[in-house]
């Protein structure tokens, strides 16, 4: 996707504030603008806009982001729990269209989260 901020980050031809962790199918990396203490986006390397346009054939890749995402919680030493979340459409607060998560720790959270 040619206008697609994370497929560039993806490509290298936007930089990050730091990469966490890559493979062949996803990229992690710090958030810009953190939320948490630990703010990690992970994103998958297919582009995917959002899980309205998740297909069957995207089940790998979207277990492998939960994997990758505990993973990452447990180098980061986030034993006393973290948050995994996605937000899908304008009104969840989705603000680039390509599927994403966030990977929040370090801090005691709330609920309901907003």
């Amino acid at each position: 996707m040619n206008d697609c901020i994370f497929c560039k980050i993806i490509e290298g031809v936007i930089p990050v504030k730091k990469k966490i962790f890559e493979d062949d199918m996803v990229f992690a990396f710090e958030d810009i603008n953190p939320q948490a203490p630990v703010h990690i986006l992970i994103i998958p390397k297919k582009h995917i806009s959002g899980l309205d346009s998740v297909k069957r054939e995207d089940i790998e890749i979207l277990g492998h982001i939960q994997i990758v995402a505990a993973k990452i919680a447990e180098d980061m030493n986030l034993k006393e729990g973290y948050r995994l979340l996605t937000n899908n459409g304008i009104d969840a607060g989705q603000t680039v269209a390509h599927l994403h998560y966030h990977l929040l720790g370090g801090r005691t959270f709330a609920w309901p989260p907003g």
